[in-house]
């Protein structure tokens, strides 16, 4: 299981990329080093970084029918929830009360992560604490809990209302919560840039650590977002799937033929982020390294994305080009796959415009066919699934894909994942408004 799969250094294969390592290191202009020494899930097809790594290894699903309320007159009645949040000893019955769901989730993904890296807030000084933050990424934040609040002051039960109405319905207030659940002192900040805020809170995080400024982040990201009245504004926009209510695990159909829209989820990916000196110091195991990132916008509409696939192209190779790798290097593409028909079509051109003709023979693929579209968490649970994936010796397929799109012609590992080693995934995100962001990570390594 992926506890198991930390990395020997004695048991690797001659590896090109080792011959980066001093160059990398020599020519200090990247930055410090920043490892991922610990990972933390709670998700629709799996709780626990090994239930987690195991379903994507199998193809599961964890979509079905919506079930935290009643949504037999939507149009879309399905949806990726997690059934069962691990916050049982971690937060008080008032706490859960007086916060959003997503908050509940982090929580409880931070506290794996935190537990796999073998870090103890509770044991650490005060100068400790003081340089661990938190930086987290979430589209909606308490999206629940402000919609729940709107609904007691719209039926004129003022007396219900939270006293924690403003505080707690904000998207600031998740990072708030962790750093005062851990008792951090450091940074914490959210970043909400749409379907891109987790893998832009990893960059940010990333740059932080690499440039000097932090050492050691709790990072990723958490959305909650299936409410009733969000659920019923992506009916009305039309970007959800209607067509599989009866059957959900089907639903979710990235570059398909059939596919006719997303399908909402939520959930928290969490990772643990250290300088890489010190990780190694405290004896840390390492189960990847961050290596690039890179943030563009298409500057062309709100919700609609530019279909010549320029910019999310150009986030790429930025990113690529940031890590000092050549885009030959990349073994695996995390792809953000979201089964609309526009997004499929144009990511698909992008990686052609990035890659070339080595798009061909690139193995890609989407996890929302398995857990449907957690929004800002997205590139979290991309970066996280790459993690499971390389430290697994697997690839994770594209489930549904029984007929491709015909502009949807690359290698999207349709159905089944393959057993295949890779050094270096690319994970990349579009989103709302334009935004286009990219991270590169490389296999963990002990040198």
């Amino acid at each position: 299981m992926f506890n198991e799969m930390t990395v020997d250094i004695n048991s690797q294969q001659p590896n090109r990329l080792l011959a980066n390592s001093m160059t990398r290191a020599k020519a200090n202009a990247n930055g410090r080093r920043v490892v991922v020494t610990g990972v933390g899930v709670v998700s629709p097809n799996g709780v626990g970084v090994d239930a987690y790594q195991e379903s994507l290894r199998q193809g599961s699903s964890g979509i079905a029918v919506i079930s935290s309320f009643d949504a037999s007159a939507l149009s879309c009645r399905i949806a990726g929830e997690v059934r069962d949040i691990p916050t049982h000893n971690l937060l008080t019955a008032k706490d859960v009360k007086r916060t959003g769901r997503a908050v509940h989730l982090a929580i409880a993904a931070a506290e794996e992560a935190l537990r796999r890296a073998q870090v103890c807030p509770a044991s650490m000084s005060l100068e400790e604490r003081q340089s661990w933050g938190v930086i987290l990424g979430s589209g909606g934040g308490a999206a629940d809990f402000a919609e729940e609040q709107y609904r007691l002051f719209y039926q004129a039960q003022l007396r219900k209302i939270s006293a924690y109405n403003v505080s707690s319905s904000t998207a600031g207030s998740l990072s708030s919560e962790l750093s005062i659940h851990f008792g951090f002192h450091g940074p914490s900040h959210v970043i909400s840039t749409g379907c891109t805020s987790s893998t832009d809170a990893l960059g940010y995080a990333f740059n932080q650590i690499r440039f000097g400024l932090a050492d050691h982040l709790v990072a990723g990201g958490a959305d909650a977002t299936i409410t009733p009245a969000i659920m019923q504004g992506f009916c009305v926009m039309q970007a959800v799937s209607t067509s599989h209510n009866d059957e959900p695990a089907r639903a979710s159909r990235p570059f398909e033929r059939s596919r006719d829209g997303f399908v909402l989820g939520e959930g928290a990916w969490i990772l643990i982020l250290e300088e890489r000196d010190l990780a190694l110091a405290r004896g840390a195991a390492i189960y990847a390294e961050l290596r690039g990132y890179a943030s563009t916008c298409d500057a062309y509409h709100r919700v609609r994305l530019d279909p010549s696939g320029e910019e999310p192209a150009r986030a790429m190779s930025l990113a690529i080009e940031d890590a000092r790798l050549a885009k030959d290097d990349v073994g695996y593409i995390a792809l953000h796959g979201t089964s609309t028909v526009l997004n499929d079509k144009t990511e698909t051109q992008a990686t052609k415009l990035c890659f070339g003709k080595g798009a061909r023979d690139l193995p890609m693929s989407s996890i929302k066919s398995m857990i449907g579209h957690p929004q800002g968490a997205s590139g979290a649970a991309g970066v996280v699934a790459a993690i499971c994936a390389m430290n697994g010796g697997f690839l994770p397929p594209t489930i549904n894909l029984d007929e491709s799109d015909p502009e949807c012609d690359l290698n999207y590992i349709p159905n089944q994942s393959i057993a295949k080693a890779t050094e270096i995934a690319l994970c990349n995100c579009i989103g709302f408004g334009s935004k286009n962001s990219a991270l590169v990570i490389e296999r963990g390594l002990l040198a």
